[in-house]
């Protein structure tokens, strides 16, 4: 395994962690006696396994229903000093409430202390205010620091690109979960931000968010020879200093095994990559025009700015990826998440663009007068059976 220093926090962590929100019995709290013998005895395997690579990074949630609990019955048979544990509290209005949750956490894991504590979604400036003010969350995670039950304070997030700058400029965290890879690197700005305040950066879900990359489209597969679509991400991640860690959210001991290929890789990076970064581009400009691929996401609004609270940029960005990469499924998956997942995926579906005045708001982008045109058929290409949250389901 290789390793990295995660920013101010000095742990060599893995370039690989062992994400636990696939793995577990229950995204709801069950009782310990009703989780299944078979799936206890898988996610142990899978922790064995993480721990026999040097993937020694285990991350989680208390909103991963009973992924703390069942870690809690593994995590004693290997030497504590050997472990990295991450687990996260959402950030609430009541800090008591982020205190008395953070202790559940604690004991579901059958631990005295975490390496890191992340606030668990510090999506809009709200959430950010909660965790920050005076006798906010961030001063209960403090007050725990004193007392020797967490380490090091970060921060997950699904939020737009201003906010994740601004939770980092208020210099008070140590790391950052967030969504960076290939197919979305509009968060760059933010890795920009860590880099500068020696803040840890963790890329979240890489091969499910970064693409469904376990079950890629035929023509994806064909760009990113002679690598997989997964190597691929791995590598084009990685191949940048300022990125620390990767998710791997494993559901199995064999959900490892793909990863571990671009290991080997990450020095051959500067002749592996560009000609399939150039095959990619070439193709989104053949299929959707260089001028759009250039520009489409300039003067874009906001849901909070749209009319109908319509996720502009979003949509526009899964109908690029459905033409250019036939990225269907993934596509529709993403699409009909909308309205369906509050702050941490915001924004409605286009449902009806065709009633709604959108000039106002789209007054500074060069497409103005395309994008209701296609947002009506991105909606049309991309609406399907309601999707909720795993956490949600």
């Amino acid at each position: 395994m290789l390793y990295r220093r995660f920013g101010r926090t000095e742990l060599q962590i893995p370039v690989f962690s062992c994400g636990g929100m696939r793995y577990q019995h229950s995204w709801k709290d069950v009782p310990g006696w009703k989780i299944p013998k078979a799936n206890q005895d898988n996610l142990d395997a899978t922790i064995r396994r993480s721990m026999e690579l040097g993937i020694n990074h285990i991350e989680t949630a208390r909103g991963y229903g009973t992924s703390e609990l069942q870690l809690g019955r593994i995590l004693s048979e290997f030497p504590r000093d050997q472990l990295i544990i991450q687990t996260k509290v959402a950030p609430k209005e009541n800090a008591k409430e982020f205190q008395k949750t953070f202790n559940q956490s604690l004991r579901n894991l059958k631990l005295d202390s975490v390496d890191l504590l992340g606030i668990h979604g510090i999506n809009t400036p709200e959430l950010l205010d909660f965790t920050v003010r005076s006798g906010g969350c961030l001063d209960v995670a403090r007050r725990l620091q004193e007392q020797g039950k967490v380490r090091f304070v970060g921060f997950s997030t699904h939020g737009p690109t201003d906010v994740i700058v601004d939770a980092i400029q208020t210099d008070q965290f140590d790391y950052v979960n967030l969504h960076w890879y290939y197919i979305n690197q509009f968060n760059w700005p933010a890795i920009e931000a860590a880099t500068q305040h020696d803040v840890g950066v963790f890329i979240i879900s890489p091969s499910d968010k970064g693409g469904m990359l376990y079950k890629p489209s035929p023509k994806l597969v064909e760009l990113c020879q002679p690598l997989s679509p997964m190597i691929f991400n791995d590598v084009f991640c990685l191949s940048h200093p300022q990125v620390h860690t990767l998710s791997l959210g494993a559901a199995r001991p064999s959900d490892f095994d793909e990863h571990l290929k671009a290991l080997d890789l990450l020095d051959q990076a500067d002749t592996l990559l560009p000609p399939i970064l150039e095959r990619l581009y070439d193709v989104a400009i053949a299929t959707l025009g260089e001028d759009w691929v250039e520009t489409w996401h300039r003067g874009l609004p906001t849901p909070e700015q749209t009319p109908g609270n319509i996720n502009i940029p979003v949509i526009l960005w899964l109908r690029n990826l459905a033409i250019a990469y036939d990225m269907q499924e993934y596509a529709q998956m993403r699409y009909n998440l909308l309205g369906k997942a509050s702050h941490w995926f915001p924004g409605q579906q286009a449902t009806q663009v065709d009633t709604l005045d959108l000039s106002q708001c789209l007054e500074t982008s060069p497409h103005a007068a395309r994008i209701p045109k296609l947002l009506l058929e991105a909606h049309q290409q991309l609406v399907g059976q309601s999707v909720q949250r795993l956490s949600q389901s």
